[in-house]
């Protein structure tokens, strides 16, 4: 069975979109010395046990999605210790609230945000007893 090793975000500014990630979950991202502008994300400890992968980010080559549209592409749901601190913490850094947060029964909570690139993303956190 494939699994997904690698993601991207796409930018409008990438700079921006640095501050906010680094801000929100503590990822470690740097910029690439390759020949175009890339930045690699580290989400974690590739030595832990915890599940989970990294990604990468880059310079947005069209228009930003739109509002009340269906997503078109794969989106990614990061795991958190606390929704609502999540959410507030997105919100603080200038990202916006899409879906808010939800039970999904037996499972956790889920909410889903807007970065400041205008990209969805959802935060889910774990409890069993969510309903």
């Amino acid at each position: 069975m494939s699994r997904v090793v690698h993601f991207e975000i796409h930018a409008s500014n990438p700079e921006r979109a640095v501050q906010f990630y680094t801000a929100v979950f503590g990822w470690e991202i740097k910029k690439w010395g390759g020949p175009i502008d890339y930045w690699l994300i580290s989400t974690g400890d590739c030595d832990s046990k915890a599940p989970g992968i990294n990604g990468g980010l880059l310079l947005r080559q069209g228009p930003a999605p739109t509002g009340m549209q269906p997503v078109n592409a794969y989106v990614c749901t990061v795991g958190v210790q606390s929704v609502d601190a999540a959410v507030n913490s997105v919100t603080a850094n200038g990202g916006t609230l899409a879906v808010p947060k939800m039970a999904v029964p037996n499972i956790g909570w889920l909410a889903y945000v807007k970065d400041t690139e205008g990209n969805i993303f959802g935060i889910m956190q774990p409890d069993p007893a969510a309903k």
